[in-house]
């Protein structure tokens, strides 16, 4: 069943429409926790998004994939400077209405059905709320919206959106990192080369996992050729090359078991315990073979490193 979501994306809106995606900081520039943020993580493929910039609502879209951790995008530029570097970024596929309206010149059709907290709008006035970006609205709301846009139904923006190519966004954002670091006068060639094959598990950073791990923690799959040197701390996400190559900061794991890590579907406790999320039933995890609920034991290095991999990429 989807659910239905307004952004406030006034610095951002060109940028996200034209590249087809939300972003968001993980947390306020304080540090604290922000459910308009907290909100990127909860969306869902085929849930419905309203966008709204400069007073005006003037698109519609349809997620199209789960949330991943991504760095803020080149292409803010110097907007939204105090913002974390590091944030979620949901892909979306827009579609502008042909009729965009201002809510405040529509508030006694929109204020009733307004989310009585963390509204993404003011029903007073019609206009955005401060500090509010990703909000979650009703379905009559949505509706509301698409009437007065003149909008096609949810049913044919699904069908759009799915006719459109699918884009792998982690894919996309790690080409863009891998070219930065093709041109960094900071790393020597063979550093360059090495933290651009480790991208892929390969080189020496493969070498160095092996030192730590000799088959899979969820499968128990030993065999070398059937095994991905997979990043605890993303690749994305690591600040130096350092990080890329640390042998601490990887596993060794089967194909689906790598698939599920870096989707943040699997985590690990300190203790060894498999974490799983609640966005795929326990069945599932079975059939996909990963079955045990104790690892065993991780290394005080790579403790740090499972950390942040629960912070930031676990679903729960």
């Amino acid at each position: 069943m989807a659910n239905y979501w307004w952004v406030n994306h006034k610095q951002t809106v060109r940028m996200e429409r034209d590249g087809g995606y939300l972003w968001s900081p993980r947390e306020k520039a304080n540090g604290h926790q922000n459910q308009f943020y907290d909100n990127m993580r909860r969306v869902r493929p085929g849930d419905a998004v309203v966008s709204y910039a400069d007073a005006v609502v003037g698109a519609v879209g349809i997620v199209t994939d789960v949330a991943v951790a991504a760095p803020k995008p080149e292409a803010f530029g110097l907007r939204g400077e105090h913002w974390a570097t590091e944030g979620w970024l949901v892909p979306v596929s827009w579609s502008q209405l042909a009729k965009p309206f201002s809510p405040a010149q529509n508030l006694a059709d929109i204020a009733p059905l307004l989310p009585e907290t963390h509204s993404p709008i003011r029903a007073a006035t019609g206009h955005g709320n401060q500090g509010a970006y990703l909000a979650e609205i009703s379905e009559a709301l949505f509706s509301e919206v698409l009437r007065l846009g003149n909008a096609p139904s949810v049913g044919s923006l699904q069908r759009r959106a799915d006719d459109r190519p699918s884009v792998s966004f982690i894919a996309q954002l790690e080409t863009e990192i891998e070219k930065e670091l093709a041109q960094s006068s900071d790393l020597s060639t063979t550093e360059r080369e090495q933290v651009i094959l480790a991208r892929r598990g390969q080189g020496t950073f493969r070498k160095n996992v092996s030192e730590y791990e000799s088959a899979c923690r969820c499968t128990g799959i030993a065999i070398p050729g059937l095994l991905i040197a997979s990043h605890i701390k993303p690749w994305r996400a690591c600040s130096n090359a350092v990080e890329r190559l640390d042998g601490s900061n990887g596993l060794l794991l089967s194909p689906s078991a790598d698939y599920l890590f870096d989707l943040g579907f699997i985590s690990f406790s300190d203790g060894g315990d498999i974490l799983f999320s609640e966005a795929i039933a326990e069945v599932e995890f079975s059939r996909l073979g990963i079955r045990q609920k104790n690892v065993g034991s991780f290394l005080t290095t790579q403790k740090m490193y499972l950390d942040y991999h629960r912070r930031n990429i676990y679903r729960g």
